[in-house]
């Protein structure tokens, strides 16, 4: 199922700002995945915001291999995913509506041509086609399911411009609410070929980002799971990677509500 939001001035616009695949399945979990894809919507710089393809096709643009992994996760889990139908560059669902990093004009060595003169209007206008419909349609598939729980999919590049490589195969990603993050994590750490992140490779805490917005405040649980996109390059890694993190999700649940049901 895909669905398109529009403003009331923009009734002309066909892009959809979002794709829900699983809507009518019966589990708890709810699977987002922000960052799903590169496109340039042709309502914005008329499709064209000044990048090679070869930009277009980096971690810059989208994370790589996610969309798939996002997709056979809630396959596994019973539940439905939402992805993004636009670039992070275009705007940042993952970012909140005052955040300096929400319309990036720089990102790993690159210059973003049309992002560099975006003023005010241009980024309201992005939020009205893009940012704000994403996050409705999220709040309404939350809204739906009994006992929510949030499970964020993201990719991470193997290394960023002039730093150092990054090991981690995997990294779990949390802020204040480790309910659902630290049974996870102890289990990924205890398979023997992953090499896992603890609030790596960035920090769980970003005041006003998607699981911030829907989970972090509401008190929902909820985990950010980042997989080095070079381990999830093919469709068949996608899937087998949302097979794999499928039951470590189930048993982490499992054992954060336990936890809880004790105190």
């Amino acid at each position: 199922m895909s669905a398109v939001e529009t403003h009331e001035d923009h009734d002309d616009i066909m892009t959809p700002a979002f794709e829900i695949e699983g809507a009518d399945r019966g589990g708890r979990w709810v699977v987002t995945c922000d960052h799903a894809c590169n496109l340039v919507p042709p309502e914005v710089a008329e499709g064209d915001l000044g990048l090679p393809q070869a930009d277009m096709a980096r971690h810059i643009a989208y994370d790589v291999g996610a969309a798939g992994v996002a997709r056979h996760l809630a396959q596994a889990l019973d539940g439905p995913v939402i992805l993004s139908g636009f670039s992070r560059l275009v705007i940042d669902p993952n970012r909140g509506e005052d955040d300096p990093t929400l319309l990036m004009k720089i990102y790993d060595g690159s210059i973003i041509p049309a992002n560099r003169h975006a003023d005010a209007a241009e980024v309201e206008l992005r939020l009205d086609l893009f940012h704000r419909p994403y996050h409705a349609a999220l709040a309404g598939l939350i809204a739906d399911r009994d006992r929510p729980v949030i499970v964020a999919i993201h990719s991470f590049t193997p290394q960023l411009v002039g730093r150092p490589p990054r090991p981690w195969h995997v990294g779990v990603l949390y802020a204040g609410d480790t309910r659902l993050a630290l049974p996870l994590l102890a289990r990924l750490n205890a398979e023997p070929d992953l090499c896992v992140g603890d609030n790596q490779p960035y920090s769980g805490h970003l005041p006003g980002d998607a699981l911030d917005r829907h989970a972090v405040q509401p008190g929902r649980l909820h985990v950010l799971v980042e997989i080095r996109n070079d381990l999830i390059e093919t469709p068949q890694a996608q899937a087998d990677w949302g097979k794999r993190l499928a039951p470590q999700l189930v048993a982490a649940l499992a054992q954060a509500e336990l936890g809880n049901s004790s105190d």
